[in-house]
């Protein structure tokens, strides 16, 4: 029998090499170490996912990850205290986390206003604590994944916050993750969030960089919500359109918790946003949605899972998107309900809106249910513009592009409804229309 020998592609073996230059500088020990290494060997054995894989039918990284860029792990000189999060924030007060080219930044961070009983230290400092329970909630729970493999090898920083029990953050807190260097490089950052019972946040999780430069992101959001606990998360992503951006969300949702997550995806030449949401304790709460918006020759994807396993679970998923050009969306949703988690109730949508013959629409939801009193759909949709909305706004006088944009609006308005703060959602549509202004 002949022996099948698999080739490493340039980015895999640039990957490799880096591991093993980064090992002993990694922040970390034991546990860690170990973690590391597990992760490495698993990404060694099966390499960057490609279309037989099929969590990444779509979405082909050893096809679209050509190279691998040398990692960073923090700023080679003093970064700018702006950001585009910073102008996103204008005007509404807040607390914020800055991560830059890998590293926290204490300087550009402004924690005076934390209330007591919010805690907060970089990741690099926890993992060189070697606290054993701080590693556990790291590395629990996370799926087989190869994206996440790769982080969990590479994690050189991020920001861990515990919030206690009943502490209510009046102000949003935004972990802003940034890259600053005007040559390509890659970061692999994770965060944990850490909600005690019945405390209430609102998370900003922002992703930005220059544009012209090829920059490669891979970060990871870990959170856990306890009982009564309540978290609305926003998170945008503005990257260079030359930029690769990959981001992991991971959340763990206690008995009657709420979680509320709005993702905007805006730039970055590949983008794969992961979303896995595990309902733990009974009678939890999600409400999931995004908006993505492709020009040029742009490749967004969206991949979700809900997993339910406790009693009375409800989510909503409700993601839209916009392509132009020749650009390529991709979305995955999967609903899960396991054995014994009854009066389940999930849905979810995603809808596809295609402004030229080339542009490109996947979509793949799934149900996969264990249970028998369950109420759980899925739906997908994709189609054009409606000509009698354009003829009617035409009709008025509206010159067709700007028509155009007055329907493209009201189709992401649709999405971002659901996200509850009014100044957030005003922001929101601000970064819609300012797309839509350079499509024309």
């Amino acid at each position: 029998m002949a022996n099948i020998i698999t080739v490493k592609t340039t980015a895999e073996t640039a990957l490799d090499e880096a591991f093993d230059g980064l090992r002993k500088a990694l922040p970390g020990e034991g546990a860690v170490h170990d973690l590391r290494e597990d992760a490495i060997a698993k990404f060694r054995r099966s390499g960057l996912p490609h279309r037989r894989v099929e969590e990444f039918k779509y979405t082909d990284l050893r096809a679209l990850m050509r190279d691998a860029n040398p990692v960073s792990t923090g700023p080679k000189g003093s970064p700018s205290s702006a950001g585009k999060a910073e102008d996103f924030l204008e005007g509404i007060d807040h607390v914020r986390l800055v991560i830059v080219d890998g590293a926290y930044s204490r300087a550009l961070s402004n924690m005076e206003s934390l209330p007591k009983g919010v805690h907060v230290i970089s990741l690099a400092e926890a993992l060189a604590s070697g606290d054993a329970e701080l590693v556990a909630e790291l590395g629990a729970g996370v799926p087989d994944n190869v994206v996440l493999d790769l982080n969990t090898a590479f994690m050189s920083d991020g920001v861990v916050v515990m919030v206690d029990p009943g502490v209510e953050l009046e102000k949003p807190l935004a972990i802003e993750t940034r890259h600053s260097a005007e040559t390509a490089q890659a970061t692999f950052t994770r965060s944990l969030l850490v909600l005690g019972a019945h405390a209430k946040v609102t998370l900003i999780d922002s992703y930005e960089g220059p544009e012209s430069v090829a920059h490669q992101t891979n970060a990871a959001l870990i959170v856990k919500i306890g009982e009564g606990a309540q978290l609305r998360r926003l998170s945008f992503q503005a990257q260079g359109l030359e930029a690769q951006h990959l981001s992991s969300l991971l959340a763990k949702l206690g008995r009657d918790a709420q979680f509320q997550s709005f993702a905007l995806e805006a730039g970055a030449a590949v983008s794969r946003n992961q979303l896995f949401v595990a309902f733990e304790g009974d009678n939890a709460k999600a409400l999931l949605g995004g908006a993505t918006l492709l020009a040029g020759s742009r490749h967004g994807d969206t991949t979700l899972v809900v997993d339910h396993q406790a009693l009375g679970g409800e989510s909503r998923e409700l993601f839209n998107a916009v392509i132009d050009s020749e650009a390529r969306s991709v979305f995955q949703g999967k609903i899960v309900v396991r054995h014994g988690a009854q009066k389940t109730d999930g849905r979810m949508m995603s809808r596809s809106l295609l402004l030229s013959e080339t542009a490109e629409a996947n979509a793949k939801p799934e149900l996969e249910i264990f249970a028998d009193d369950v109420q759980c759909a899925h739906g997908a949709t994709c189609g054009a513009l409606d000509e009698d909305l354009l003829f009617y706004c035409k009709a008025r006088g509206i010159p067709q592009a700007e028509a155009e944009a007055i329907l493209v609006q009201a189709f992401v308005g649709e999405a971002i409804e659901t996200v509850e703060n009014e100044a957030l959602r005003e922001r929101l549509n601000a970064l819609t229309e300012r797309w839509l202004d350079r499509r024309v």
